[in-house]
């Protein structure tokens, strides 16, 4: 049989560029949106998947997966918004120290005031 030269060199080129076929490699990502249980157990998996779905009120995702015989797990999660922390100053501390001084401070004068009133009472006792 004939065999061409040429193609054994554009075969080994072809393996050797690792660029080859890229594009059509492309992820797409999506947010698929459901309401509320009755959309998650309604969306259509195939056996041994697993999907996180969005619910349309903003505070709850599913996480949905399936086994080998596509018998469908569903799993509510609770999310909340993210709160960057306050960022803390030396003013804000001052503050915090001040406070927790004085509530030290009235515990000690209440607790003065009361061993005294015991005391007076004993001594009236007496």
């Amino acid at each position: 049989m004939y065999q061409n030269p040429y193609n054994s060199f554009m075969g080994s080129q072809a393996a050797m560029n690792p660029y080859q076929g890229m594009a059509a490699s492309v992820p797409q990502t999506q947010v698929t949106r459901v309401n509320g249980e009755g959309g998650a157990n309604a969306f259509n998996m195939g056996p041994n998947s697993s999907a996180l779905l969005l619910d349309v009120s903003g505070t709850m995702i599913w996480a949905v997966t399936t086994d080998g015989a596509g018998y469908k797990t569903v799993v509510p999660y609770d999310i909340v918004p993210h709160k960057s922390p306050e960022t803390v100053t030396f003013e804000s501390l001052e503050n915090r120290i001040k406070r927790l001084e004085e509530m030290i401070n009235d515990r000690h004068i209440e607790a003065d005031q009361r061993s005294s009133s015991t005391r007076e009472s004993k001594a009236d006792a007496d």
